[in-house]
């Protein structure tokens, strides 16, 4: 079951990077350092997401 949630988000990270970061932290640090890296480029936000995914 964690395992398809795991995939849920991270198809969600690639789609809305911010998003899926939201759903894996919550609102914090995380999130800003993610909205930031996606207005300066879509390829980090999605990058810095599923870093955040796959690590926690």
């Amino acid at each position: 079951m964690q395992f398809a949630t795991e995939i849920l988000t991270s198809f969600l990270a690639i789609i809305v990077p911010f998003v899926g970061v939201f759903l894996e932290r919550g609102c914090g640090i995380d999130l800003l350092i993610n909205v930031i890296l996606c207005c300066f480029g879509y390829i980090p936000g999605i990058i810095h997401a599923l870093y955040i995914i796959l690590k926690y």
